[in-house]
């Protein structure tokens, strides 16, 4: 029987994905790549599901990043396979057309710091070390990490943050940018639970659109930036959703959305 390394629960419209490998403080192995690509795609095509947290098992770390124990016999191929499965967990992560939340503590580094860059909202417990430290081993953060982190922080920042492989706690993360909340390590569960119970509040239609309108609109013109948020426009205007939360506020009800 195969090991669970991507845990997964769905309950209420929320899923919830597990990083479990805590005995390697949750280091990304290629079972473990491969397992969370096929779950986060899982889940991106379940249309029940209207917001997704990806958490971790243990106590220690969210996760410490790539396996380099895995890594230490890689012939140069056998790294350019590995790249194709984290590439492709990566965009897995990425292209979810739910809203994700990322659920972190303890470690955060590397490939699980690019995670949480990955995600759209982050939630740390108090104390969380969040950094991209792939320079000091002879690498780079490429899962992400130099385009996601530059975008959120600025060029000179992520420049300084990189080069020389800097850790940061939760609290500057925030200052930062990174992390939205900052809560207790004994309430990051249900914290990050509320935050996700809070977004589906809202129409998940509307929420995906914005989603779109917000990440597709990267690199674009303002004038095209525009253009993508009226497309994003027109599909919210036609749906049921719509017409559900505008009847909703006029007869002063909680609306019940549907999805459609």
């Amino acid at each position: 029987m195969t090991e669970s390394l991507a845990g997964l629960t769905i309950d209420d419209r929320i899923a919830t994905v597990t990083l479990n490998r805590p005995e390697a403080l949750n280091a990304i192995s290629s079972a473990m790549a491969a397992q969370l690509t096929s779950t986060f795609q899982e889940v991106a095509a379940n249309r029940d599901v209207w917001v997704v947290i990806v958490a971790a098992a243990g106590e220690k770390a969210f996760c410490v990043g790539a396996d380099l124990k895995e890594r230490d016999g890689f012939t140069l191929e056998q790294f350019y396979e590995n790249r194709k499965q984290i590439r492709g967990l990566f965009a897995a992560l990425r292209e979810m057309p739910q809203p994700v939340v990322a659920s972190i503590f303890g470690f955060a580094l590397g490939g699980g710091c690019e995670i949480a860059l990955s995600c759209d909202i982050v939630v740390a417990a108090q104390g969380t070390q969040l950094g991209l430290p792939e320079t000091r081993v002879g690498l780079l953060p490429a899962g992400g990490g130099t385009q996601l982190l530059t975008r959120k922080v600025g060029t000179s920042r992520a420049k300084d943050l990189i080069f020389r492989g800097k850790r940061i706690d939760a609290a500057f993360a925030q200052q930062l940018g990174l992390v939205a909340e900052v809560c207790e390590q004994e309430e990051l569960q249900s914290f990050t639970l509320e935050v996700a119970q809070d977004i589906c509040k809202s129409s998940p239609v509307a929420v995906a659109a914005a989603k779109r309108s917000i990440d597709g609109a990267i690199g674009l013109s303002i004038d095209e930036g525009i253009e993508l948020e009226n497309e994003m426009w027109k599909t919210v205007i036609a749906s049921n959703d719509r017409q559900e939360g505008i009847a909703a506020f006029n007869t002063k009800r909680p609306p019940d959305w549907t999805n459609t």
